[in-house]
């Protein structure tokens, strides 16, 4: 009886973790893989804010007129949310990625679900709104992640696209390429405005691809933009007015 329970949690643990794979997650998952509007490309950066990086990212969308989703780390938030407040008050969008940037090796779903209503809790209190979405660290949902997300009333969402922008050696052609290379209209894009868990100033890589992944998307005819203005399939609407959370998520 004992083992079949442990076998029952780290199942109910691992098999949603298998949402990582893009290939599946594409066919059988597009509101996770971030399909939205066909005319549209949502872009979102993980792992801030950063004080060091995330200011020059703020400086080239404004250059680029382009609005973008933040995934912040409550950990990084917690001392900088003048910077947060800055990044709301610019028109970007703040969602969860966690209070730590960590990797869920064993089920714990007490503690996702703390931490996690505690990152949407401080999002809320810097932007004045509850947050809409949330996206795990390393994109490994588990169910526990799932659980604790969508008790919150948070939307989980991946990418559909990355610029593996956190690697040694990044280049902002490197970036732009492995960006285009799996973009679709409709997609959502996977960046870092922060190098916290990348290799060192792998945000410079980052910061440089902006303006010519920006121009290929608008040559192809998309509209680069927040999540909230993606129109994520099965996403429930709510931007345009104040946000409340759901009952016992405080």
């Amino acid at each position: 009886m004992a083992a079949a329970v442990a076998g029952a949690v780290a199942a109910g643990h691992v098999v949603p973790a298998g949402s990582w794979l893009p290939g599946p997650r594409g066919l059988l998952l597009p509101g996770l893989d971030g399909r939205g509007h066909p005319g549209r490309v949502a872009l979102t950066f993980d792992d801030g804010p950063d004080p060091r990086s995330t200011p020059h990212i703020l400086r080239a969308l404004d250059r680029l007129q382009v609005r973008a989703t933040f995934f912040v780390l409550g950990d990084r938030l917690a001392g900088r949310r003048a910077l947060g407040r800055l990044m709301a008050a610019e028109g970007h969008e703040l969602a969860v990625h966690g209070w730590h940037h960590d990797r869920p090796w064993w089920p714990r779903p007490v503690r996702d679900a703390v931490e996690t209503r505690r990152t949407a809790e401080l999002v809320a209190g810097v932007c004045g709104e509850w947050p809409l979405w949330y996206r795990p660290p390393y994109g490994i949902l588990t169910g526990g992640r799932w659980t604790a997300a969508r008790t919150c009333g948070l939307r989980p969402v991946l990418w559909s696209a990355w610029g593996r922008d956190w690697a040694a050696g990044a280049t902002p052609d490197g970036v732009t390429a492995e960006v285009l290379r799996g973009l679709r209209g409709g997609g959502t894009v996977l960046l870092h405005d922060s190098d916290t868990v990348s290799a060192p100033d792998s945000w410079r890589a980052t910061l440089g691809a902006l303006p010519g992944l920006v121009g290929a998307c608008r040559e192809r005819g998309l509209t680069v933009g927040r999540l909230a203005d993606h129109a994520v399939r099965g996403a429930d609407r709510g931007h345009g007015s104040r946000r409340e959370p759901p009952a016992g998520a405080r």
